[in-house]
């Protein structure tokens, strides 16, 4: 089976969904490789190094002729259409923001994998993408933060006098926050956290951070993940956050709800209570935001409340991009084992009774197999005959 490899071309993106070493893995389960030439570049793998690995080097996919297809951007409805019925896919989806591809995908009867529904068991940590590229993200942000933070992260005492350590408060504890707690306590912060899932706490302080315990509901869903709270305890959960964040050097923002708008945590006025200087880092920034008035990869300018200088606001976007070579290294781990899990005697044939193959499965023969995307779509699909069926009596 053909096997390829694009090179991604959403501005900005600079991963690739193999290396090397995993052509290497790959040919070895028996599928030919194809890369797209330049698709490494970013990353620091040269068609050369493909080619040594045992690639062959295209100028072009013909989507059309290939068997499997691994990306790590969502795909565009045109890319999906493009690819042959009963092709396969593995790759980050973005199920919920990318229904038009959802359905390209499903009418096109290509089989499709989407790395975000990887299951959360023991099995399938190999292959859980969400977790590796948070990892190389929680730590970007830190850096983010330290370049434009206007002084030390850690404590000195020298013969001029002694400079305390920056505070870094982190909103969310997950894979991300808890690298980002890491991160900021290796550069010698003074780390504070919070999360409204219980078991978090542990956590933080495995990583050597201060756990902030607030007075509201926890919130997690099966897997582990943390769910939205109620308006009311959103609310009651900012403004008791409000004081912690005023005395932070630096903030942190990187809660999300899998499949969900991400919550806001910060409002304008909490961030205009912060020290002049100061710096706040938005991780969630591309799904809608933990900090209000954040944009994504953008640096924004917002005065303090007292009218005494100026707060930054950094939207992340494309943040484990922006360490490409690490990030691809792990990606194309986990495309690669997922891949293998589902590869028989050079043929991808995947096993639908596999509970890790199944939970991850999008699309499949013509057909939206992860519930809550199928449930969005008839929504959708509903929504837009209601507008025609109205436009139509308008007409009339």
């Amino acid at each position: 089976m053909k096997l390829g490899i694009a090179r991604e071309r959403l501005d900005g993106e600079r991963r690739v969904a193999a290396t090397p070493e995993t052509v290497t893995q790959l040919a070895g389960l028996g599928l030919d490789v194809v890369v797209e030439s330049g698709a490494g570049g970013a990353a620091g793998h040269s068609d050369e190094d493909y080619r040594q690995a045992g690639a062959l080097i295209v100028p072009d996919l013909d989507l059309a002729r290939l068997d499997v297809y691994a990306h790590v951007r969502p795909l565009e409805p045109t890319t999906a259409a493009a690819l042959r019925r009963g092709a396969v896919t593995v790759g980050l989806a973005s199920p919920s923001s990318e229904l038009p591809t959802v359905r390209a995908l499903a009418e096109a009867g290509v089989t499709s994998f989407a790395l975000e529904l990887v299951p959360r068991i023991s099995r399938a940590q190999s292959m859980d993408a969400l977790t590796s590229q948070a990892l190389v993200a929680g730590y970007r942000c830190v850096l983010e933060a330290a370049m434009r933070l206007p002084r030390f992260f850690p404590l000195y005492m020298t013969a001029a006098g002694t400079i305390p350590p920056a505070r870094v408060l982190v909103l969310g504890a997950g894979v991300a926050g808890l690298q980002a707690i890491g991160t900021a306590k290796r550069l010698g912060a003074r780390v504070s956290a919070n999360d409204i899932r219980p078991a978090s706490a542990d956590e933080v302080a495995s990583m050597g951070g201060t756990f902030i315990k607030l007075d509201v509901e926890t919130a997690e869903s099966s897997g582990g993940y943390a769910r939205e709270l109620s308006a009311d305890r959103g609310a009651l959960q900012r403004e008791l956050l409000a004081p912690h964040v005023a005395q932070a050097d630096v903030l942190i923002t990187t809660a999300a709800v899998p499949g969900r708008r991400a919550p806001l945590l910060v409002s304008r006025e909490m961030v205009q209570h912060m020290r002049p200087g100061s710096v706040v880092v938005d991780l969630a920034a591309e799904s809608g935001g933990n900090v209000e008035g954040s944009v994504p990869g953008l640096d924004l300018q917002i005065p303090t409340a007292d009218g005494q200088g100026t707060v930054t606001l950094v939207g992340m976007k494309d943040a484990a991009s922006a360490m490409p070579a690490d990030a691809s290294r792990l990606y194309a781990k986990n495309v690669a084992n997922l891949l293998a899990l589902m590869t028989c005697d050079g043929a991808v044939v995947p096993d639908f009774g596999d509970e890790v193959v199944a939970g991850a499965c999008l699309t499949h023969d013509g057909e939206v197999r992860h519930g809550p995307t199928a449930e969005a779509l008839a929504a959708l699909s509903a929504e837009t005959a209601e507008s025609v069926s109205s436009a139509n009596e308008g007409v009339s």
